[in-house]
């Protein structure tokens, strides 16, 4: 019986791509998202970065998650505060 799963250098190496692959599709896809960055961190994958709200975020999560199934995504996503001011500001 011969082994046919990829060896790690393999392993690494097809998750390298993913990775490039989901940037650029978060990039030049519907959301055109180029705030966010995936660093790889092992066998994980960090996302990092602000996004105007959290079906951004979400959405964002999702695509990683499903791009990347089986391997861990840690999200630090921040969602930028787009809510106007409640009162004026005071300038002396």
């Amino acid at each position: 019986m011969t082994d046919t799963s990829p060896s790690p250098t393999q392993a690494a190496g097809n998750l390298d791509y993913r990775v490039a692959h989901l940037s650029e599709h978060l990039a030049t896809g519907e959301l055109g998202e180029l705030g966010v960055r995936l660093e790889l961190r092992g066998d994980a994958v960090l996302l990092t970065g602000t996004v105007p709200s959290t079906q951004c975020r979400d959405e964002i999560l999702r695509r990683a998650r499903e791009e990347l199934t089986g391997h861990p995504v840690h999200c630090d996503i921040l969602v930028a505060g787009t809510s106007s001011p409640e009162h004026g500001e005071d300038l002396t």
